[in-house]
């Protein structure tokens, strides 16, 4: 699909799949912190795990704009 995308709107792809890589590896290291401590309730951790998948979903979705379509 990227034949069908201009040099600006690769970059833009690629910067944002940047951001949420960075996203995605902070809530990781902050969920992992917040199940070791008691004091956090279960519903927080969910919720942050819950916008972990959110991000993952929208990283394969620009990563996927990014390959080019290939004729079988």
């Amino acid at each position: 699909m990227s034949a069908s995308l201009s040099e600006a709107e690769i970059k833009q792809i690629q910067t944002r799949i940047i951001e949420l890589e960075l996203e995605h590896r902070d809530l990781d290291q902050l969920i992992e912190q917040l199940v070791l401590d008691p004091r956090f309730e279960e519903l927080h951790i969910k919720r942050l795990k819950k916008r972990k998948l959110k991000i993952k979903d929208e990283l394969m979705m620009l990563k996927n704009r990014l390959i080019p379509d290939i004729l079988a």
